[in-house]
């Protein structure tokens, strides 16, 4: 990793050991490569129950009648719940708009909705009862595109709509709407010596991660219930599941279980509430497992999109304006769709200045599979289609396309489409400058192997379905501008608690936090934070649950900040609550006390001159400082629903890639060789984490570039391929080479300067790969993911 930058400042516990700044190693990495590790799945109570849900095995349906007489009758099983059976008048939940039914009633709006639950002694048992529930079902007509959605005489997937979206909206089956608008595109299409036009589609993708949904109710004394779940945002699914069990938020007691990947498939309800549901009807503690067809259905998706855009540029390459219209598919609930929408119109635009806009993004209801939050948020759909068209403006005009980019990069004071400044460093132009300068890999290094030569570095791979004929390279470039943190007026706030005292002899700092540790490493930086604000080297870091505030979301790449910064927060003020203590205790011993600016280092208090005046074991005794605060970053603003103004964000990330591809192009088979990567990450709290994430988003951007889609009848909207037989991610063989390039230019709004990262590199990774391909083949490929028969021709209409 080579890093560039200005090193941030920090004076306090800059000397101690694990500190900001150092790769330190994560206290779960052993423990998961080694299997040892608990997740969620793994949990075990003695006398549990298994949960078994049985879902609707059409997509749009009246439900006439539910049957459950055989599976009560089962030996073994202990209840079998339906709609009916809820015990609160509250009955639907969602991240926002509370559309989302617990169980169906009435009818059925997506393949794969849960319908009935059932409790038993053994999960066999559950699956086998759950299939002799019978339902009648009348089917009804599927909306599953914008023209079945949005027709004047479409049938209403949400009859009856009263959320705050549907007032603005130009059809009930448009979840959310939003434009925006700058200057005056037409006049400035006027002025442009090119215009380019672009159709692009973006397929539907699954966040893919390894640990399917799953988790432990146990029913508590007080008529309560305590659950262990894997998720991202422990306070979110709390305020959504006691209401519908009818408890006060006190009676709920949630605590994180180990989480095996996130992406954002975790920030909706799963089998929270139903494994709740069956643990207080039994009064026995409940185990819901999904296997992976069922975590397809049970957790929402990346939205596929539509995306039309319109570019025009003056012959000496500067860009006069830009009109998109983005459609993404929400499906059956609304989930996170209106603040994708929010981000997908407010960073359409690209990491580019252009002073003359007219954007419109739109989120649709179907009877397509829900969709809603993944890494990338509605930045990475724009990104495809922005980023193809400025390949296609530097081709018409005959400039290298990252010239043409740099020549329309951003840069700190920059004004987005929203008039919202850049007040951050924004170096656009010097991330492609660092990955078009990187070296190249070899050419067809297979080629000249001979006998040694290793099929795996061929287009096709172990298939070994070529040896070399037909192979070209392409090489393509590509940046992208991603926002961090939530937006548009939410109140982003973490809380942490952290407690000083001494224990075995030694001061020790306790952090506890709800933020949800999906893989990020979280639980690294905040015991780094601790570290370097406490001057200790012990650092405890408490399981995540409902008995702390909030930490909001693990998503929005936003938790190193926002609960990275209460944690700092924190600290710092029982920093200065111990230095308190002690110059109550020996301020009368050493001026210094009172006039020496103070600082906590290896377990001592020392001036900034590096005097030691006591041993912070001497300071505490058998005193214990504890401390729960809450920290929020700069305020945002809702944008206007009519022009899209207003200062929406808290900051913006960027990265840039390079893709390196071989393509046989007579099989269509894509080998990527390398996916070179530079990104400003504002300060590396842990260089090595760093690393780990742009190269994981890189991968997950390849993934959407040349395989992964879940595939959906247009017919019936079923679910064609829910497995990883059939969805395939990318393993070891398919990642190249992704060497990184790490800036570290500060922004000072922000903790210790950094900036979020693990979004950014998704983004840009996607259109880098297409436009190599397309600079191997020719061809123009305005659909991701590309498959063999993209490229040879042979796709089926």
């Amino acid at each position: 990793m080579a890093t560039t930058g200005t090193p941030t400042n920090i004076t306090q516990g800059s000397k101690t050991k694990g500190g900001i700044g150092e790769s330190t190693l994560r206290p779960d990495g052993t423990l998961k490569v080694t299997g040892e590790f608990a997740y969620s799945s793994d949990m075990w109570h003695e006398d549990m129950l298994w949960g078994q849900t049985l879902r609707s095995t059409v997509a749009h349906a009246e439900i006439r009648s539910i049957d459950i007489s055989e599976a009560v009758a089962m030996p073994g099983v202990y209840a079998v719940l339906t709609y009916d059976d809820l015990p609160a008048e509250m009955k639907h939940y969602g991240l926002e708009i509370q559309d989302t039914p617990v169980l169906a009633h009435g009818k059925v709006r997506h393949h794969g909705e849960p319908v009935a639950l059932v409790a038993a002694d053994h999960p066999e048992t559950a699956r086998r009862a759950a299939a002799k529930i019978k339902i009648d079902y009348a089917e009804l007509p599927v909306i599953t595109d914008e023209a079945s959605a949005t027709a004047p005489d479409a049938i209403l997937v949400h009859e009856g709509r009263d959320d705050h979206h549907i007032g603005h909206v130009p059809h009930p089956n448009i979840v959310h709407r939003q434009p925006i608008v700058r200057g005056n595109a037409d006049e400035a299409a006027e002025r442009a010596d090119v215009i380019v036009k672009g159709e692009y589609t973006f397929g539907m993708q699954d966040q893919a991660f390894l640990g399917p949904e799953s988790g432990l109710a146990v029913p508590s004394e007080d008529g309560g219930v305590e659950l262990y779940v894997a998720t991202q945002w422990l306070h979110s699914d709390l305020k959504q599941i006691a209401p519908v069990l009818g408890l006060p938020e006190e009676k709920v007691r949630m605590t994180l279980s180990g989480v095996g990947g996130a992406f954002g498939g975790r920030e909706d309800i799963s089998m929270q509430i139903h494994a709740c549901l069956l643990a207080l009807r039994t009064g026995k503690p409940v185990k819901i497992v999904y296997n992976r067809f069922e975590s397809f259905f049970g957790h929402v998706h990346r939205h596929p999109a539509k995306l039309y855009y319109e570019h025009g540029a003056t012959k000496d390459g500067k860009l006069t304006h830009m009109k998109c219209k983005i459609v993404l598919d929400g499906g059956a609930y609304a989930s996170a769709s209106p603040a994708v929408v929010g981000n997908a119109s407010s960073l359409s635009v690209g990491p580019y200045v252009i002073d003359d806009v007219d954007i419109e993004a739109i989120a649709l209801y179907t009877n397509n599979p829900p969709c809603g939050a993944m890494r990338g948020f509605g930045a990475v759909q724009a990104c495809f289609a922005y980023e193809a068209q400025m390949d296609k403006l530097a081709a018409k005009l005959g400039i290298d396309p990252v010239e043409f980019r740099q020549l329309n990069a951003m840069e700190q004071g920059t004004i987005m489409p929203t008039g919202q400044p850049v007040d951050s460093p924004a170096p656009v132009a010097e991330l492609l400058r660092r990955v078009k300068a990187r070296p190249l890999p070899p050419e067809q290094q297979w080629a000249t192997a001979g006998e040694q030569a290793d099929v795996r570095a061929l287009p096709g791979g172990l298939s070994n379905t070529t040896h070399g004929e037909g192979v070209v390279r392409g090489v393509g470039y590509a940046v992208g501008i991603k926002n961090v943190g939530f937006s548009e007026g939410f109140d982003d706030y973490s809380t942490a608690k952290v407690r000083m005292e001494v224990v075995g002899g030694e001061p020790v700092a306790t952090v506890h936090t709800a933020m949800a540790e999906v893989g990020q490493g979280g639980v690294t930086v905040h015991a780094q934070i601790a570290r370097t604000e406490l001057g200790v080297t012990q650092v405890t870091i408490h399981p995540a649950d409902t008995q702390v505030g909030s930490a909001g979301s693990t998503s929005a790449s936003r938790q190193t900040y926002v609960t990275g910064g209460a944690v700092k927060n924190t600290c710092e003020h029982v920093r200065e609550a111990v230095l308190e203590i002690g110059r109550r205790k020996f301020g009368s011993y050493h001026p210094a006390w009172a006039t020496a600016e103070l600082l906590l280092e290896g377990g001592k208090v020392v001036t900034d001159g590096g005097e030691v005046l006591a041993d912070l074991v001497d300071v505490l005794e058998d005193e214990a400082v504890e401390l729960e605060l809450e920290w929020r970053h700069r305020p945002t603003e809702a944008f206007d629903l009519r022009t899209g103004q207003g200062n929406g964000h808290v900051q913006y990330s960027f990265a840039a890639h390079r893709a390196v591809v071989e393509v046989d192009t007579e099989l269509g088979l894509v080998k990527v060789v390398e996916l070179a990567v530079a990104q400003d990450v504002g300060k590396a709290l842990n260089p090595l984490s760093v690393v780990g994430q742009i190269q994981g988003g890189t991968t997950q951007g390849l993934g959407v570039a040349v395989m992964e889609e879940i595939i959906v009848d247009p017919k019936t909207a079923k679910v064609r391929n829910p497995s990883f037989t059939d969805y395939l991610i990318p393993t070891i063989l398919d990642t190249p080479t992704i060497p990184v390039d790490v800036l570290e230019l500060a922004d000072e709004h922000a903790p210790y300067g950094l900036r979020g990262i693990g979004e950014a590199p998704t983004l840009s990774s996607t259109p880098a790969v297409l436009a190599a391909i397309r600079n191997a083949t020719g061809l123009e490929l305005n659909r991701t993911p590309v498959r063999p028969e993209h490229l040879t021709g042979t796709e089926s209409s």
